[in-house]
């Protein structure tokens, strides 16, 4: 079986130890794997889509690539006012999203670009200045407008392979900071789902036909879970410091799987 990871080359190099790992663990699995950092021009059996652009994810699959994750999941996950109508639509608890051509609420709020990542382009914003000076530096269209929700800048993000829960880590933000992101310099920790948590995800996951996400709720401090926003491609980083299982192995042995399901 043969198969591409793809990457731009300036996301590659932040991500170099998940490639190494998936490159040695391919071999023990019976897949032939190579790095990509421009569009195949050969075929191969998948791509590992590491990239966040739905349209040249939908051109490799208009020219018959089977994408991990697909095209459509992309254009849902990095579209957060599409993930909030996706929440809305199966009846999962979100925070409230709308766009900045409505009514804002009242500070503090939260503004962020559809698209962003990382917690990347996240504004707290706590006097209607702030908002102004947000406003005037993106397009309206491409910016929406949250509540802001007290966390302790605490939420959970719940890896997902499939409509299994590969696991899941509780990530809490660095003192002052209202994002929880690891990468950002927060701490995580092991987490557990209960039944209607789990119940929930596998439901997403189903509704979008994902391969391997991540899912982000903020965990409010008044109490429940909140659908923040779905990640594709997903990090792992906070997974390998959690969790004592091999990420690229059950990653790998499911594509295979699926593959061999439709052949």
């Amino acid at each position: 079986m043969k198969g591409y990871i793809y990457y731009t080359a300036d996301e590659a190099t932040r991500n170099q130890a998940f490639i190494d790992d998936l490159l040695k663990t391919s071999t023990s699995v019976g897949i032939d794997l190579e790095v990509l950092y421009e569009p195949p021009t050969e075929r191969a059996d998948f791509i590992l889509f590491r990239d966040r652009n739905s349209k040249l994810a939908s051109q490799l699959e208009n020219t018959g690539y089977r994408l991990i994750n697909r095209a459509s999941v992309q254009a849902i996950a990095n579209d957060k006012l599409r993930t909030f109508e996706l929440a809305m639509m199966l009846g999962i608890p979100t925070v409230p999203t709308t766009r900045t051509d409505h009514q804002l609420p009242t500070v503090p709020l939260v503004l962020k670009t559809r698209d962003g990542h990382g917690g990347s382009e996240v504004f707290l914003c706590k006097t209607d200045e702030q908002v102004d000076d947000v406003l005037k530096q993106f397009d309206p269209k491409n910016l929406i407008v949250q509540p802001f929700i007290e966390s302790g800048a605490t939420d959970v993000r719940v890896f997902m392979l499939g409509e299994e829960v590969l696991g899941a880590v509780k990530r809490i933000g660095m003192k002052d900071s209202f994002k929880s992101n690891y990468t950002l310099g927060g701490t995580v920790e092991k987490y557990t789902l209960d039944d209607e948590q789990t119940r929930q995800v596998q439901m997403i996951a189903r509704a979008i036909s994902s391969d391997y996400i991540g899912i982000d709720f903020i965990l409010p401090t008044t109490g429940g879970w909140l659908l923040n926003e779905i990640e594709d491609p997903v990090g792992a980083r906070s997974l390998y410091v959690t969790h004592d299982f091999s990420v690229t192995k059950k990653l790998l042995t499911y594509v295979k799987e699926q593959l061999q399901k439709h052949t």
